[in-house]
Protein backbone atom coordinates (compact mmCIF):
# COMPACT_ATOMS: atom_id res chain seq x y z
CA UNK A 1 0.00 0.00 0.00
CA UNK A 2 1.47 3.36 -1.00
CA UNK A 3 1.67 6.33 1.35
CA UNK A 4 -1.48 8.09 0.14
CA UNK A 5 -3.48 4.86 0.31
CA UNK A 6 -2.33 4.39 3.91
CA UNK A 7 -3.42 7.92 4.80
CA UNK A 8 -6.78 7.45 3.11
CA UNK A 9 -7.43 4.14 4.89
CA UNK A 10 -6.64 5.63 8.30
CA UNK A 11 -8.84 8.66 7.74
CA UNK A 12 -11.65 6.36 6.64
CA UNK A 13 -11.33 4.38 9.88
CA UNK A 14 -11.05 7.45 12.15
CA UNK A 15 -13.66 9.68 10.51
CA UNK A 16 -16.86 7.68 10.11
CA UNK A 17 -19.42 10.31 11.13
CA UNK A 18 -20.36 8.72 14.43
CA UNK A 19 -17.31 8.06 16.63
CA UNK A 20 -14.61 10.10 18.33
CA UNK A 21 -11.09 9.54 19.67
CA UNK A 22 -9.93 8.66 23.18
CA UNK A 23 -6.78 10.50 24.28
CA UNK A 24 -4.84 8.22 26.63
CA UNK A 25 -1.46 9.85 25.99
CA UNK A 26 -0.84 11.70 29.25
CA UNK A 27 2.82 12.20 30.05
CA UNK A 28 4.26 10.51 33.11
CA UNK A 29 4.03 13.78 35.03
CA UNK A 30 0.42 14.46 34.09
CA UNK A 31 -0.83 10.97 34.83
CA UNK A 32 1.07 11.07 38.12
CA UNK A 33 -0.99 14.09 39.20
CA UNK A 34 -4.25 12.38 38.21
CA UNK A 35 -3.30 9.20 40.03
CA UNK A 36 -2.28 11.17 43.13
CA UNK A 37 -5.73 12.79 43.21
CA UNK A 38 -7.29 9.34 43.75
CA UNK A 39 -4.59 8.14 46.16
CA UNK A 40 -2.73 5.97 43.66
CA UNK A 41 1.03 5.89 43.10
CA UNK A 42 2.16 6.27 39.50
CA UNK A 43 4.50 3.44 38.54
CA UNK A 44 5.06 1.63 35.25
CA UNK A 45 2.85 -1.16 36.57
CA UNK A 46 -0.07 1.03 37.69
CA UNK A 47 0.08 2.92 34.40
CA UNK A 48 0.08 -0.38 32.51
CA UNK A 49 -2.94 -1.60 34.49
CA UNK A 50 -4.84 1.62 33.86
CA UNK A 51 -4.21 1.74 30.15
CA UNK A 52 -5.00 -1.95 29.77
CA UNK A 53 -8.29 -1.25 31.55
CA UNK A 54 -9.09 1.54 29.08
CA UNK A 55 -8.23 -0.41 25.94
CA UNK A 56 -9.99 -3.53 27.13
CA UNK A 57 -13.31 -1.84 27.96
CA UNK A 58 -16.08 -3.91 26.31
CA UNK A 59 -18.07 -1.87 23.82
CA UNK A 60 -15.69 1.11 23.70
CA UNK A 61 -15.28 0.82 19.93
CA UNK A 62 -18.99 1.47 19.45
CA UNK A 63 -18.34 5.13 20.36
CA UNK A 64 -14.58 5.51 19.88
CA UNK A 65 -12.73 4.97 16.60
CA UNK A 66 -9.14 5.53 17.71
CA UNK A 67 -6.97 5.92 20.79
CA UNK A 68 -3.89 8.13 21.25
CA UNK A 69 -1.24 6.28 23.25
CA UNK A 70 1.76 7.47 25.22
CA UNK A 71 5.14 6.16 24.06
CA UNK A 72 5.51 3.95 27.14
CA UNK A 73 2.24 2.18 26.31
CA UNK A 74 3.61 0.87 23.02
CA UNK A 75 5.98 -1.36 24.99
CA UNK A 76 3.45 -2.65 27.51
CA UNK A 77 1.16 -5.70 27.48
CA UNK A 78 -2.12 -6.64 29.12
CA UNK A 79 -2.34 -9.36 31.77
CA UNK A 80 -2.46 -12.02 29.06
CA UNK A 81 0.78 -10.78 27.50
CA UNK A 82 -0.83 -9.14 24.46
CA UNK A 83 0.87 -5.85 23.46
CA UNK A 84 -1.45 -2.96 24.26
CA UNK A 85 -1.50 -1.58 20.68
CA UNK A 86 -2.68 -5.02 19.58
CA UNK A 87 -5.31 -5.01 22.35
CA UNK A 88 -6.60 -1.77 20.85
CA UNK A 89 -6.58 -3.14 17.32
CA UNK A 90 -8.42 -6.32 18.31
CA UNK A 91 -11.04 -4.18 20.05
CA UNK A 92 -11.69 -2.25 16.82
CA UNK A 93 -9.69 0.84 17.79
CA UNK A 94 -7.07 2.48 15.57
CA UNK A 95 -3.87 2.94 17.61
CA UNK A 96 -2.12 6.32 17.48
CA UNK A 97 0.83 7.84 19.28
CA UNK A 98 1.76 11.16 20.88
CA UNK A 99 5.16 12.14 19.50
CA UNK A 100 5.91 15.56 20.93
CA UNK A 101 8.35 15.95 23.82
CA UNK A 102 6.64 18.66 25.85
CA UNK A 103 6.87 22.43 25.94
CA UNK A 104 9.55 24.93 26.92
CA UNK A 105 9.73 28.75 27.00
CA UNK A 106 10.02 30.32 23.54
CA UNK A 107 13.10 32.59 23.40
CA UNK A 108 12.19 36.09 22.31
CA UNK A 109 8.53 35.74 23.30
CA UNK A 110 8.18 36.02 27.10
CA UNK A 111 5.18 34.06 28.34
CA UNK A 112 4.86 31.92 25.20
CA UNK A 113 5.95 28.30 24.89
CA UNK A 114 7.00 26.01 22.06
CA UNK A 115 6.97 22.23 21.84
CA UNK A 116 10.15 20.20 21.41
CA UNK A 117 10.60 16.87 19.65
CA UNK A 118 11.24 17.48 15.95
CA UNK A 119 14.75 16.03 16.29
CA UNK A 120 14.51 12.30 15.69
CA UNK A 121 10.81 12.49 14.86
CA UNK A 122 11.04 10.34 11.74
CA UNK A 123 12.83 7.56 13.62
CA UNK A 124 10.33 7.65 16.50
CA UNK A 125 7.43 7.51 14.04
CA UNK A 126 8.93 4.54 12.22
CA UNK A 127 9.36 2.70 15.53
CA UNK A 128 5.78 3.49 16.55
CA UNK A 129 4.43 2.30 13.20
CA UNK A 130 6.29 -0.97 13.64
CA UNK A 131 4.30 -1.45 16.85
CA UNK A 132 0.98 -0.70 15.18
CA UNK A 133 0.49 3.08 15.33
CA UNK A 134 -1.32 4.53 12.31
CA UNK A 135 -1.74 8.15 13.33
CA UNK A 136 0.08 10.64 15.55
CA UNK A 137 -0.59 13.71 17.67
CA UNK A 138 1.43 16.84 18.42
CA UNK A 139 0.33 19.58 20.83
CA UNK A 140 1.27 23.23 20.91
CA UNK A 141 -0.02 25.46 23.71
CA UNK A 142 -1.03 29.12 23.65
CA UNK A 143 -1.56 30.92 26.98
CA UNK A 144 -3.81 33.97 26.89
CA UNK A 145 -2.56 37.01 28.77
CA UNK A 146 -2.25 40.76 28.33
CA UNK A 147 0.60 40.26 25.82
CA UNK A 148 0.26 36.58 24.90
CA UNK A 149 0.28 34.87 22.60
CA UNK A 150 2.72 37.11 20.76
CA UNK A 151 2.93 37.19 16.96
CA UNK A 152 6.22 35.29 17.27
CA UNK A 153 4.57 32.67 19.49
CA UNK A 154 1.73 32.17 17.03
CA UNK A 155 4.01 31.85 14.01
CA UNK A 156 6.67 29.67 15.68
CA UNK A 157 4.13 27.18 16.99
CA UNK A 158 2.35 27.01 13.64
CA UNK A 159 5.65 26.29 11.91
CA UNK A 160 6.43 23.42 14.31
CA UNK A 161 2.98 21.89 13.84
CA UNK A 162 3.35 22.03 10.07
CA UNK A 163 6.83 20.47 10.09
CA UNK A 164 5.53 17.64 12.29
CA UNK A 165 2.51 17.06 10.04
CA UNK A 166 4.64 16.96 6.90
CA UNK A 167 6.96 14.33 8.41
CA UNK A 168 3.95 12.23 9.45
CA UNK A 169 2.37 12.24 6.01
CA UNK A 170 5.67 11.39 4.31
CA UNK A 171 5.54 8.09 6.24
CA UNK A 172 1.83 7.39 5.70
CA UNK A 173 0.89 8.50 9.22
CA UNK A 174 -2.18 10.72 9.67
CA UNK A 175 -1.29 13.78 11.79
CA UNK A 176 -3.57 15.16 14.46
CA UNK A 177 -2.70 18.84 14.76
CA UNK A 178 -3.44 20.19 18.24
CA UNK A 179 -3.17 23.96 18.80
CA UNK A 180 -4.45 24.23 22.38
CA UNK A 181 -5.48 27.73 23.39
CA UNK A 182 -5.43 27.41 27.17
CA UNK A 183 -8.54 27.95 29.24
CA UNK A 184 -6.56 29.50 32.12
CA UNK A 185 -7.07 33.19 32.77
CA UNK A 186 -9.75 35.80 33.35
CA UNK A 187 -10.32 36.81 29.74
CA UNK A 188 -13.75 37.05 28.13
CA UNK A 189 -14.95 34.82 25.32
CA UNK A 190 -14.36 37.50 22.67
CA UNK A 191 -10.68 37.58 23.59
CA UNK A 192 -10.49 33.77 23.35
CA UNK A 193 -12.20 33.89 19.96
CA UNK A 194 -9.72 36.46 18.63
CA UNK A 195 -6.77 34.34 19.80
CA UNK A 196 -8.22 31.13 18.34
CA UNK A 197 -8.84 32.87 15.03
CA UNK A 198 -5.25 34.12 14.82
CA UNK A 199 -3.83 30.76 15.89
CA UNK A 200 -5.90 28.56 13.55
CA UNK A 201 -5.34 30.95 10.66
CA UNK A 202 -1.57 30.74 11.17
CA UNK A 203 -1.65 26.95 11.51
CA UNK A 204 -3.40 26.40 8.19
CA UNK A 205 -1.15 28.85 6.40
CA UNK A 206 1.86 26.91 7.70
CA UNK A 207 0.34 23.56 6.72
CA UNK A 208 -0.17 24.93 3.20
CA UNK A 209 3.44 26.18 3.00
CA UNK A 210 4.72 22.72 3.94
CA UNK A 211 2.56 20.90 1.43
CA UNK A 212 0.49 19.04 4.04
CA UNK A 213 -2.55 17.33 2.51
CA UNK A 214 -5.49 18.69 4.48
CA UNK A 215 -7.81 15.83 3.51
CA UNK A 216 -5.53 13.51 5.50
CA UNK A 217 -5.20 15.78 8.54
CA UNK A 218 -7.33 16.03 11.69
CA UNK A 219 -7.59 19.25 13.71
CA UNK A 220 -7.78 18.96 17.51
CA UNK A 221 -8.56 22.47 18.78
CA UNK A 222 -9.89 23.99 21.95
CA UNK A 223 -13.50 25.03 22.13
CA UNK A 224 -13.85 28.82 22.37
CA UNK A 225 -14.63 29.60 26.01
CA UNK A 226 -13.99 32.42 28.47
CA UNK A 227 -11.08 32.01 30.87
CA UNK A 228 -12.09 29.74 33.72
CA UNK A 229 -11.26 32.46 36.25
CA UNK A 230 -13.80 34.73 34.55
CA UNK A 231 -16.93 32.57 34.21
CA UNK A 232 -18.47 29.48 32.68
CA UNK A 233 -20.29 30.29 29.46
CA UNK A 234 -23.53 28.49 28.54
CA UNK A 235 -23.17 25.86 25.80
CA UNK A 236 -25.04 27.98 23.26
CA UNK A 237 -22.52 30.82 23.63
CA UNK A 238 -19.55 28.44 23.35
CA UNK A 239 -21.08 26.85 20.26
CA UNK A 240 -21.73 30.11 18.47
CA UNK A 241 -18.23 31.46 19.13
CA UNK A 242 -16.54 28.19 18.20
CA UNK A 243 -18.44 27.72 14.95
CA UNK A 244 -17.87 31.33 13.93
CA UNK A 245 -14.09 30.98 14.26
CA UNK A 246 -14.02 27.55 12.62
CA UNK A 247 -15.86 28.86 9.57
CA UNK A 248 -13.43 31.77 9.27
CA UNK A 249 -10.25 29.71 9.49
CA UNK A 250 -10.59 25.96 8.78
CA UNK A 251 -10.65 24.84 5.12
CA UNK A 252 -13.45 22.52 4.01
CA UNK A 253 -10.85 19.94 2.92
CA UNK A 254 -10.19 19.03 6.56
CA UNK A 255 -12.30 15.93 7.25
CA UNK A 256 -12.68 16.22 11.02
CA UNK A 257 -12.42 18.60 13.94
CA UNK A 258 -12.03 16.56 17.14
CA UNK A 259 -12.22 18.94 20.09
CA UNK A 260 -10.13 18.57 23.23
CA UNK A 261 -11.89 19.00 26.56
CA UNK A 262 -9.20 21.32 27.93
CA UNK A 263 -10.02 21.80 31.61
CA UNK A 264 -13.77 21.37 31.27
CA UNK A 265 -15.68 18.86 33.37
CA UNK A 266 -17.02 15.80 31.53
CA UNK A 267 -20.51 17.27 31.66
CA UNK A 268 -19.41 20.69 30.35
CA UNK A 269 -17.37 19.26 27.49
CA UNK A 270 -20.23 17.00 26.44
CA UNK A 271 -22.87 19.73 26.63
CA UNK A 272 -20.68 22.14 24.66
CA UNK A 273 -20.01 19.55 21.95
CA UNK A 274 -23.72 18.85 21.71
CA UNK A 275 -24.51 22.56 21.32
CA UNK A 276 -21.88 22.88 18.58
CA UNK A 277 -23.44 20.03 16.61
CA UNK A 278 -27.00 21.31 17.09
CA UNK A 279 -25.92 24.60 15.50
CA UNK A 280 -23.50 23.22 12.90
CA UNK A 281 -25.71 24.06 9.91
CA UNK A 282 -23.81 23.26 6.72
CA UNK A 283 -20.39 22.96 8.40
CA UNK A 284 -18.30 20.68 6.16
CA UNK A 285 -16.35 18.87 8.88
CA UNK A 286 -17.15 16.04 11.26
CA UNK A 287 -17.32 17.77 14.64
CA UNK A 288 -16.30 15.18 17.19
CA UNK A 289 -14.25 14.65 20.33
CA UNK A 290 -10.74 13.69 21.31
CA UNK A 291 -11.24 13.86 25.05
CA UNK A 292 -8.83 12.67 27.72
CA UNK A 293 -9.91 13.56 31.25
CA UNK A 294 -13.52 14.19 30.16
CA UNK A 295 -13.77 10.48 29.27
CA UNK A 296 -11.35 8.99 31.78
CA UNK A 297 -11.93 10.84 35.05
CA UNK A 298 -15.11 9.08 36.26
CA UNK A 299 -13.56 5.70 35.47
CA UNK A 300 -10.31 6.58 37.25
CA UNK A 301 -12.18 7.66 40.37
CA UNK A 302 -14.03 4.33 40.44
CA UNK A 303 -10.94 2.19 39.79
CA UNK A 304 -8.23 3.92 41.86
CA UNK A 305 -6.05 0.83 41.52
CA UNK A 306 -8.56 -1.69 42.89
CA UNK A 307 -8.76 -4.86 40.75
CA UNK A 308 -12.32 -5.60 41.84
CA UNK A 309 -13.47 -2.28 40.36
CA UNK A 310 -12.14 -2.83 36.82
CA UNK A 311 -15.49 -3.78 35.29
CA UNK A 312 -17.30 -0.85 36.92
CA UNK A 313 -14.61 1.56 35.78
CA UNK A 314 -14.80 0.25 32.22
CA UNK A 315 -18.56 0.68 32.24
CA UNK A 316 -18.14 4.30 33.37
CA UNK A 317 -15.65 4.95 30.56
CA UNK A 318 -17.96 3.49 27.92
CA UNK A 319 -20.91 5.43 29.32
CA UNK A 320 -19.04 8.74 28.99
CA UNK A 321 -17.92 7.82 25.48
CA UNK A 322 -21.50 7.08 24.47
CA UNK A 323 -22.68 10.40 25.89
CA UNK A 324 -19.99 12.16 23.86
CA UNK A 325 -21.14 10.18 20.82
CA UNK A 326 -24.68 11.44 21.35
CA UNK A 327 -23.25 14.97 21.52
CA UNK A 328 -21.62 14.40 18.12
CA UNK A 329 -25.11 13.75 16.79
CA UNK A 330 -26.65 16.72 18.63
CA UNK A 331 -28.76 14.28 20.64
CA UNK A 332 -27.34 14.68 24.15
CA UNK A 333 -29.54 15.91 26.99
CA UNK A 334 -28.19 16.93 30.44
CA UNK A 335 -30.87 14.73 32.02
CA UNK A 336 -28.96 11.73 30.66
CA UNK A 337 -26.28 12.35 33.28
CA UNK A 338 -28.63 11.12 36.00
CA UNK A 339 -29.78 8.05 34.12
Amino acid sequence: MNVEAQLEATIRDLVDGRRGILAADESTGTIGKRFAAVGLESTPETRRQWRALLLGAPGLAEAVAGVILFEETLEQCDDAGVPLPEVARRAGLVPGIKVDKGTAPLPGAPGDRVTHGLDGLEERLRAACARGARFAKWREVYPIGPHNPTPLGIEANAEVLARYAAVCQSLGVVPIVEPEVLIDGDHEIDRAAAVCEAVWHAVFHALHRHGVLLEYTILKPSMVTPGRERRRAPPEEVAEATLRVLKRTVPAAVPAVNFLSGGQTPEEATANLDAINRRRGNAPWQLGFSFARALQQPALEIWAGRPERVAAAQAALVRRARLAQLAMAGSYEPAMEAA
